[in-house]
């Protein structure tokens, strides 16, 4: 009978390289998640009650659809049921597909009589015709917001709206200026654009109307006053914030943040408080107010970022 042989001396090797390989591959690929988290830009609502995150597109659109609501005067709730709908139906992107028809942010469709194809991928339009079509529904704010929500849409879904009631309602705090500096975007790793201070302008009045300026100017820095201009719609506020500053003026700050990626804006300060494209990462800051052209502390001050 012949020897047995040895079992191989290399087996404990290749276990122990192979072992290695896994090490080094989950470590790159953390490293990777790691670092792409960091450098990719992103925005975030936080508050005592809850906390979403969400990228500088859907910001952006989330700001429009806020600022067009309390314009029109809607109540918060109406911009929550409108932020939730738009969620469900697009995730807040402007999106230019869709089942059958149906386009944007709200899914419109055009052969429905919503409007246009180039109207419908609006956001303002959007949600204008949005809040339009709430507006005519009996009771709506005391609905539950999946059924307020279904009476415009009339979608073949009609409970998938309620999931997203909770963060819906953090943005829409937020965006109506309740619940002040609550609302920041972190550039990650992008240079900040040079802005177009016409177009910021052009931008502030599609969404708050014509008496949100009261002057055009042509500086890179806007003041635009916290208080609406007489005559203007502006949303009724359930409550004041706790924070210094007004509710209108927390408005006009977040959607400023909201909309600083898409706008290429620098600097958006109020009430005390600062937020820096190129110290993003830090969100609101603390500083000494600055009054206005007026002499008013009241005063919201937009930034375009200079060309490089």
């Amino acid at each position: 009978m012949s020897e047995p042989h040895p079992l191989p001396r290399r087996r404990p090797l290749r276990l122990a390289a192979a072992f290695a390989v896994l090490l080094a591959l989950i470590g790159y690929v953390l490293a990777q998640y790691l670092t792409g988290a960091k450098g990719s830009p992103s925005c975030e609502v936080a508050d005592g009650g809850g906390r979403y995150r969400f990228d500088p597109e859907q910001a952006s659109n989330a700001a429009v659809i806020a600022a067009v609501g309390t314009t029109r005067g809607m109540p918060e709730r109406a911009v929550t049921i409108a932020l939730a709908t738009a969620l469900q139906e697009s995730g807040l992107r402007n999106i230019d597909y869709g089942d059958r028809d149906s386009l944007g942010l709200f899914q419109q469709r055009p052969s429905q009589g919503w409007g246009t194809e180039r109207q419908i991928m609006d956001p303002v339009y959007a949600s204008g015709e949005f809040y339009e079509h709430l507006d005519e529904v009996p009771g709506y704010s005391r609905m539950p917001l999946t059924v307020a929500a279904q009476r415009v849409q009339r979608s073949g879904f009609p409970q998938a709206y309620a999931k997203h009631e909770p963060d819906a309602a953090l943005l829409a705090a937020a965006l109506t200026g309740r619940t002040p500096a609550s609302l920041t975007c972190d550039r990650g790793a992008e240079a900040v654009p040079a802005g177009d201070p016409a177009k910021v302008r052009a931008e502030l009045r599609r969404a708050f109307g014509p008496a949100v300026l009261p002057k055009a100017g042509t500086g890179a820095v806007l003041s635009v006053p916290a208080a609406p201009a007489a005559g203007g719609a502006s949303g009724a506020p359930d409550t004041e914030p706790s924070a210094p500053g007004s509710r209108r003026g927390w408005e006009l700050a977040h959607w400023a943040v909201a909309r600083a990626h898409s706008l290429g804006i620098a600097e958006v300060s109020y009430a005390g408080r600062v937020w820096t494209a190129e110290r993003s990462s830090e969100g609101w800051r603390t500083v000494t107010a600055r009054p206005g052209p007026d002499g008013s502390t009241d005063t919201v001050r937009i930034t375009a970022a200079p060309a490089r």
